[in-house]
């Protein structure tokens, strides 16, 4: 049985809708973590919705902070646990998109998965298993799980963003190119920027491209 995911919302309300983005936050956050950027998009991105879901499991010692799969050098789990939690959240988070596109009446055409961190790696495991392919999956500071097994289970190849800073001590700029790799070997149309001097997080430079991104994915006028 999947678990309901709480989510917050910006930008259009629902019957001015025709387009979705969908922000994944990271461990240890919350959906409200990344909302907050739907306030300098949204004036770019007209009858746009941002949806911004909690993940399913709180975040030990991080008051507020929601998980959506345990990670063992963080909290001491084991690998086949953390494997296990990442699944069962991709059933939840592909329920919850499944119940969004139904309410809201926008197919997965019109929607952008916007992951970071631990979201960009839910983005992208989840985004590679859906069909029909959504718009696009932009990933902001996060890695490819288990490449390995890309090939035998994708079952769609959306076009992917993968961004990241190259002063990041959390998740290595290294990430960027291995999942750009074994994406494009797949047969995903990859594009990448690197945020010069940035860390963990999302510089101006980034979320411009991001935005382009979405705006060419979503087919907004760029008039």
């Amino acid at each position: 049985m999947t678990r309901v995911l709480e989510a917050g919302r910006a930008g259009a309300a629902k019957d001015e809708a025709d387009r979705l983005v969908i922000f994944l936050h990271g461990y240890g956050a919350n959906g409200a973590d990344l909302l907050g950027l739907a306030e300098p998009l949204a004036p770019h991105m007209p009858r746009t919705a941002f949806l911004a879901p909690d993940a399913p499991e709180s975040c030990a010692g991080v008051p507020f902070g929601h998980q959506w799969f345990p990670i063992p050098w963080i909290d001491g789990s084991t690998e086949e646990q953390s494997r296990e939690g990442m699944l069962r959240a991709a059933d939840d988070l592909n329920a919850w998109l499944d119940s969004v596109a139904r309410d809201e009446g926008i197919g997965p055409r019109q929607t952008v998965l916007f992951g970071f961190s631990q979201g960009t790696m839910m983005a992208l495991h989840v985004g590679a298993r859906r069909a029909p392919p959504c718009a696009g999956i932009v990933g902001f500071s996060g890695r490819l799980l288990a490449p390995e097994l890309l090939e035998d289970e994708m079952v769609a190849r959306p076009p992917v963003l993968l961004v990241h800073g190259d002063a990041d001590d959390v998740v290595p700029i290294e990430a960027l190119p291995e999942a750009g790799n074994a994406l494009s070997a797949a047969g995903f149309d990859v594009f990448a920027h690197v945020m010069k001097g940035t860390g963990h997080g999302i510089a101006p430079d980034g979320l411009s491209v991001a935005l382009a991104f979405m705006r060419d994915r979503l087919m907004i006028d760029p008039g």
